[in-house]
């Protein structure tokens, strides 16, 4: 015996035990010929467990046995419960009550296997034959905190396929259907054609809300400041890595605005992060599809694009609204690093071109009219390409070749004087003399010779 109902959604065919459960057999087919479920809703669909129907109501606390149309005028009928039937398969058909021996109108369809709980507390009276695709529409409706679903699913028709008991005493049959209501469809908001793009609505619309939060926190300048679509943030970059290699690096996907790798205000050093801004969004796309997760300096980086608008604070703390126009005026001029490294300008220490510090050198005229330099460790000496270092603060000597006259040239370190030989034609002081004297110097325009050697000792007394 089996009955055939025909719901908003779908077919479904019940194959019912009349043998086992006669009497709610029978009320089930008699309440089906009397069009007593025609437009019942779905009232109580919880997924993976069951779905009830049956209440004209649909409120779930209405309904009543088909003895209630009869003259004796008996609204429920008892429990026919045995050990033989219980609720091992997904569409096994019972009837909902609420008390033992209160069956009514109302029953309810297991959406999942093995629901034991239910054993031996309610009447199993069939188990669904065909239309499994549409129980798992069923299962798979979106419901409210009632457990109702949003969108109606409605019994439209009952027909009975065979029916092997006679019709009691004082049954009306009605001569036809009575008209389906058929409910408006789920109007998906703002016309959204996929539940993606509903979500993604959503949460343009929650993230909106929190930016005018955020705004009245004043921790965003304006709530719709978006950051700019041609600014890359990337991270996990290797300390020695400089502006110019990282710009390099991304340069080939198009022109670069700026690229600048933040760095410690204090001491210079790279905090290993750093922000590219292309000139348009089509090349920063490209750069974040390609290098996102690639290796630069033995470390493997991470590319994003930047959510920062930090560069529009400026004219919000001044008193002015910012605006989206605003971020594209902050992008017009680059960043510039601050510290030592790179292209950086700022509180770190100067360096030279070959990165190494330079010591202050002090210039210092010679009485005879030539620059010498000297510094607190080096003496230079221009003429002939050779140098002599001063050590221990000694005097040292510097000899030029095809000079004219005397000079004595003044040792930063040790301040004595250091004389240097200009004589015209004559050849080098010998630096060491006879008499056992380990140094000479001539002073006179033609020196040479004993007449030197005792003015230096002389000299020296």
């Amino acid at each position: 015996m089996a009955v055939l109902l025909e719901t908003s959604i779908g077919d479904l065919v019940i194959d019912l035990k009349v043998d086992i459960a006669p009497k709610a057999c029978l009320n089930f087919l008699k309440l089906c010929k009397m069009k007593y479920y025609n437009n019942c809703l779905f009232h109580n669909v919880q997924k993976d467990f069951i779905a009830q129907t049956g209440d004209p109501t649909n409120t779930g606390k209405g309904g009543a046995s088909v003895h209630a149309k009869l003259p004796a005028a008996k609204k429920y009928f008892d429990d026919e419960i045995t050990p033989a039937l219980k609720h091992r398969v997904r569409g096994t058909v019972g009837m909902a009550n609420l008390k033992p021996n209160e069956n009514g109108s109302q029953f309810y369809i297991t959406l999942r296997d093995q629901v034991e709980h239910l054993d031996g507390k309610h009447t199993i009276f069939g188990t669904i034959a065909e239309g499994f695709e549409t129980l798992e529409k069923i299962n798979s409706a979106m419901v409210d905190e009632h457990s109702a679903p949003f969108q109606n699913i409605r019994i439209w028709h009952t027909e009975i396929l065979e029916d092997p008991y006679d019709d009691p005493e004082g049954l009306k049959i009605p001569p036809k259907s009575p008209e389906v209501i058929k409910d408006e469809e789920f109007k998906k908001i703002e016309d959204a054609e996929e539940e993606a793009e509903l979500q993604e609505r959503m949460a343009k619309t929650l993230a909106k809300s929190q930016a005018t939060t955020l705004e009245l926190l004043h921790d965003l300048p304006d709530a719709d400041v978006a950051p700019p679509d041609n600014d890359l943030f990337v991270y996990k970059l290797n300390p020695i890595t400089q502006d110019g290699d990282l710009e390099l690096i991304f340069s080939r996907f198009g022109p670069i605005k700026s690229c600048e790798i933040v760095r410690d205000w204090k001491t210079g050093d790279s905090l290993q992060y750093a922000f590219v801004i292309f000139e348009n969004a089509r090349d920063c796309e490209n750069a974040y599809f390609k290098m996102h997760d690639c290796v630069i300096d033995d470390r493997r980086i991470g590319v994003n694009f930047s959510q920062s608008v930090a560069k529009m604070w400026n004219k919000f703390r001044g008193g002015g609204r910012m605006s989206k126009d605003d971020a594209q005026d902050g992008e017009k001029g680059g960043g510039k690093g601050k510290g030592r490294g790179g292209k950086g300008k700022g509180k770190g220490k100067d360096k030279g071109g070959d990165g190494t510090p330079v010591l202050a050198v002090r210039e210092e005229k010679q009485r005879g009219g030539g620059d010498q330099r000297s510094g607190g460790l080096l003496l230079d000496s221009k003429a002939g390409g050779g140098q002599d270092r001063d050590r221990g603060g000694r005097e040292a000597p510097s000899d030029r070749g095809g000079g004219a006259g005397g000079a004595w040239g003044r040792d930063a370190p040790s301040g004595r004087d250091a004389p240097s030989d200009r004589g015209g034609g004559a050849e080098r002081d010998a630096r060491r003399g006879g008499g056992g004297s380990r140094r000479s110097r001539s002073r006179g325009g033609s020196g040479g010779g004993r007449e030197g050697r005792s003015r230096s000792r002389e000299r020296r007394r």
